[in-house]
């Protein structure tokens, strides 16, 4: 039983199928049908990808391995059992003989006023569509404004967070913006503006000072706002208040600061480290021969670093998937010994939007064309599937003009950043309204904003190890960095805040009934409130 197909998880699903050969039932419990390729979703929000192009099938990938559509809710390690919902609040339980458990990570969440009322994160296909919309909506909005400063406030956009997701995105969006711009004639010759912030004293800290100098010198060439040192102290529904006192007018900020293991971990009861499961070299939790946990679930020792524990990078879940099935399949007497996890750094890649980037290859700093060619390179090579696709999509945008228009697939309050399933939207009248039970000690429950904080990690996309002075440096930075940004959360879909005491949308928080049970739409919605008697 494999728990999760993010990046450990997929790759695990698919090396036990390799090496068991149908001499194993091998089963993968996960919300959605796909693999997401997170590294590419910054393009999905720009326009660039549609979105099935990042997503891998997994019946279509996995042979050998049967899929189950659902969420895990509890893990009864005595009992060998793992409960799940399924899509449309159906309740199941499941049984294994091992159990891997790859859940991956969810936003993470700071103690800042405003941020969970104001802000969206980064980290899932819906959060990508709905940020592809809400910045068109904006510019679109702001070319019927009879005052210049709320189009001003409409078409200034703040990311929070300059690691790798943060970069990438204000890169890829400002971009867009910027040919959005010229179809909409702006009054008062506002311009669209971006704004990057980060407590850290330059982009891309994790990174070599020569790339991270690439990166800066690209945004701001672009007119890209950098701003570090700075991070902001409150959100409210006009703009955000920054820590050196100037207040922003933004009707949008991109929650970018980082991650925290999916709060599914914390119920299982066994010992953890910053809200990470612990577990051996072997992958395997200690005390427990048949539980094996991987990617940014789980707090792998570093062997080159003897004494700290792997970052939660893209790099490590797709190794430690690998390692895993191994392993696994070497318990049941299958495939090769088990191993140790080692891991060996290959270099890492940005996407600058266009044709720059900044590439370290084997140790080989590059910048400019040669870096986009060899960054779109190491992306078509590490996608499991649609590689073809993805080119095709890369042909088309180089050579036809984008298409700038709002789908009106998801609502801003269908994707709140306190959320711990980023991957699903909420949609009112789900299971959420179908009066189901909720399953006991479900991820929910174990949800704190304040707990197993982990900072913005490059390996979301494809970076390198976090190094020890960037924990320092975070530690050392105390109540500052709760401090370090929220979002003005932008309109609705019909240009209306969603949020609460901003028009009839409700408050994208903890998740509030927002439908009526006489007009139930099915959708995949995590249950968080108490059973409504009147739903039936």
């Amino acid at each position: 039983m494999i728990v999760g197909a993010g990046f450990a998880g997929y790759r695990a699903a698919r090396t036990l199928a390799r090496l068991t050969r149908h001499r194993a039932d091998v089963t993968l419990l996960n919300p959605t049908d796909y693999f997401l390729y997170l590294p590419l979703l910054p393009q999905v929000a720009a326009g660039i990808l549609e979105a099935r192009r990042v997503t891998v099938s997994l019946p279509g990938t996995l042979h050998g391995v049967r899929m189950v559509l659902g969420e895990a809710d509890h893990v009864d390690l005595d009992g060998r059992t793992v409960h799940y919902s399924d899509p449309e609040g159906g309740i199941g339980t499941l049984g294994y003989d091992r159990l891997v458990l790859s859940v991956g990570s969810v936003n993470k969440l700071l103690p800042v006023p405003g941020v969970a009322e104001h802000a969206h994160g980064f980290r899932g296909l819906p959060e990508a569509l709905y940020l592809r919309d809400h910045v068109t909506r904006q510019v679109e909005l702001a070319a019927t404004e009879d005052d210049p400063k709320a189009g001003a406030a409409r078409c200034t956009f703040v990311v929070v967070g300059a690691g790798y997701t943060g970069t990438e995105v204000a890169a890829q969006m400002q971009l867009l913006t910027d040919r959005l711009a010229r179809r909409h004639a702006l009054p008062g010759g506002v311009r669209p503006r971006w704004i990057l912030l980060d407590v850290a004293e330059r982009v891309l800290p994790e990174l070599d000072r020569r790339l991270s100098r690439t990166a800066d010198r690209v945004l701001r060439a672009r007119g890209v706002d950098v701003r570090m040192g700075t991070s902001v102290k409150e959100a409210t529904h006009d703009g955000v208040l920054l820590t050196d006192g100037e207040f922003v007018a933004t009707r949008t900020l991109v929650w970018c600061v980082g991650v925290r293991p999916d709060p599914l971990v914390a119920a299982v009861g066994q010992p953890l480290e910053r809200g990470r499961l612990l577990v051996d070299p072997y992958l395997q939790v200690p005390g427990r021969p048949d539980v094996f946990g991987c990617g940014d679930a789980a707090a792998v020792p570093d062997l080159e670093r003897p004494g700290s524990f792997t970052p939660m990078t893209a790099q490590h879940a797709w190794r430690q998937g690998r390692v895993a099935g191994e392993n696994v399949a070497a318990s049941l007497g299958l495939g090769r010994r088990r191993r140790a996890y080692r891991h060996r750094d290959l270099g890492f890649a940005v996407d600058l939007g266009g044709v720059r980037a900044a590439a370290n290859p084997f140790g080989v700093p590059l910048s400019g064309p040669a870096a986009g060619a060899v960054t779109r390179g190491y992306h078509l090579a590490a996608l499991p599937g649609n590689r073809v696709r993805v080119a095709a999509d890369w042909l088309l945008d180089a050579v036809l003009p984008r298409q700038g228009v709002q789908l009106g697939l998801v609502r801003s309050w269908s994707v709140p950043l306190d959320t711990a399933s980023p991957e699903l939207a909420r949609v009112p009248g789900g299971p959420e309204g179908a009066g189901g039970p909720k399953p006991p000690d479900g991820r929910e429950r174990a949800r704190e904003p304040e707990r197993a904080e982990q900072p913005e990690q490059p390996g979301q996309a494809q970076g390198p190890e976090r190094t020890e002075e960037a924990d320092q440096a975070e530690q050392a930075a105390g109540p500052e960095r709760a401090e370090e940004a929220v979002r003005a959360d932008g309109a609705g879909p019909d240009g209306e805040p969603p949020a609460a005491g901003r028009g009839d949308h409700p408050a994208p928080g903890p998740v509030r009934r927002t439908d009526s049970p006489d007009h139930p739409a099915p959708g995949p919605v995590k249950r968080t409130d108490p059973p409504d008697p009147a739903a039936g």
